[in-house]
């Protein structure tokens, strides 16, 4: 099982990883006020874990309705996801990967993580 670890972020506020059993980060959120919105944030991770996904790569894809997952392609060339909870805001982020395959893993991995996942809090 995976886990989140919530932390204070690089300003005021405080933000979350979600790590794999493997200890790799599978998603990264905002920056949030404060503990008690971070909260909310993995909260609403682990509520929309299991949403549809939106394919932006593809020519002519569906627009789906929020909460979803929206795969794109960056400036670089790399796949990545949003999480969108029902109200359209993005509460997990993915890092850069080469492969649609590797992506659509990555989104498999928060599936089957995020919901049981266990809430650590790491201290500056």
């Amino acid at each position: 099982m995976g886990k989140f670890v919530m932390k204070p972020a690089a300003k005021d506020g405080m933000m979350f990883n979600l790590y794999a059993n493997n200890g790799r980060v599978i998603c990264t959120s905002q920056v949030y006020a404060n503990e008690a919105t971070c909260l909310h944030g993995i909260e609403s991770v682990k509520t929309n874990s299991r949403s549809k996904i939106e394919d932006q790569t593809i020519e002519g894809y569906k627009k789906l309705t929020n909460p979803k997952y929206e795969i794109f392609m960056d400036k670089g060339d790399k796949y990545r996801f949003h999480l969108k909870a029902m109200n359209g805001e993005i509460v997990a982020a993915s890092q850069g990967y080469k492969s649609k395959e590797s992506c659509m893993k990555g989104i498999e991995s928060i599936s089957k993580n995020a919901p049981d996942a266990p809430i650590v809090k790491e201290e500056e």
